[in-house]
């Protein structure tokens, strides 16, 4: 058995092995090269796979970054464990040991004072680690000093015959005749609502609706509130990541948000969904309070990470 850092050729090995161990998340060879070899910040000197005999038993993917990102800048005290996963049949043998201590010793050489699991932005597979559905990943970096964290939530809703709820629309009437507009994104409100997503939420936010503007989708996928003096107060988009039935994200300035108008606008893009023939919506993580708001417009977590961090 040899463990050796990565190699282009281990790519659709790699995959196949992907496939079998982490069997609730299936992915394919565009997803992987997307999210991970063709991500700016990947380092084959953080990549580590283990081989016996030819035959790939065990792949570990570390980042640091290389480029700054967004208002976070490079982190540079930051690393992250993107993924780590091991054959079936060679498990309990001390090879996902080696090749987490691999990586945490080469993300302490380059800078790291702690590493996260998963949750790598822009381009995670996890937003943390699944304790339902792989519950003896938990127990491997518990016992090699990695501490839970908050929990993320991935939520959704079912949108065949959705209507909008009587009580969405009386709040709505009552809001426009505050004057509240809920309207459609026209490319006039470009150069505002990229300066509103910066301020109000930071750089991540106003990347997405950005994207969506250079494909020219945002018409089709972003919605906006204007307040009575006619300025973007509220957002919500949807495809961010070219998948139509992902929604968000959403937001409200919080100058306006004991107005009710954030709910308004969920029930909105839920219905134009609907109306396009999308009959799922869901997102990949919230926090606690977002659960408990999302619960109240119908929507059920279908999955829940736990974050995990541990200090070099």
């Amino acid at each position: 058995m040899e463990i050796r850092h990565y190699v282009q050729a281990d790519e659709e090995k790699i995959v196949d092995l992907w496939n079998r161990t982490c069997t609730f998340d299936a992915i394919d060879v565009r997803k992987f090269r997307r999210q991970a070899i063709l991500d700016e910040n990947f380092n084959t000197d953080l990549s580590w796979v283990a081989v016996d005999e030819e035959k790939v038993i065990g792949f570990i993917y570390g980042t640091k970054r290389k480029f700054p990102y967004l208002e976070r800048g490079l982190e540079p005290e930051r690393g992250w464990v993107n993924v780590l996963f091991v054959d079936e049949k060679y498990q309990c043998c001390g090879i996902g040991a080696e090749l987490l201590t691999n990586c945490e010793n080469a993300l302490k050489e380059v800078g790291c004072t702690n590493i996260t699991l998963g949750a790598y932005s822009p381009n995670y597979f996890f937003p943390g680690v699944d304790f339902e559905n792989y519950p003896s990943a938990i127990r491997f970096f518990e016992k090699r000093g990695y501490a839970s964290q908050e929990k993320h939530y991935s939520m959704g809703k079912n949108l065949h015959g959705y209507r909008i709820p009587g009580d969405t629309l009386q709040k709505q009437r009552e809001a426009e005749k505050k004057g509240y507009q809920f309207v459609k994104f026209d490319y006039k409100y470009t150069l505002e609502l990229l300066e509103f997503l910066r301020i109000e939420f930071g750089g991540g936010w106003k990347r997405n609706a950005l994207i969506a503007m250079q494909n020219e989708t945002a018409e089709d996928v972003i919605l906006l509130v204007l307040n009575k003096e006619g300025n973007i107060c509220g957002f919500c988009m949807r495809a961010i990541d070219g998948n139509p039935m992902r929604f968000g994200p959403i937001g409200v300035a919080e100058s306006e948000r004991n107005a009710g108008i954030g709910g308004i606008l969920l029930e909105l893009q839920c219905y134009e969904m609907c109306k396009k023939g999308i009959y799922r919506m869901y997102f990949v993580t919230t926090d606690e309070p977002g659960r408990r708001y999302y619960e109240r417009h119908g929507l059920q977590t279908f999955r829940t990470f736990v974050s995990y961090k541990k200090g070099l």
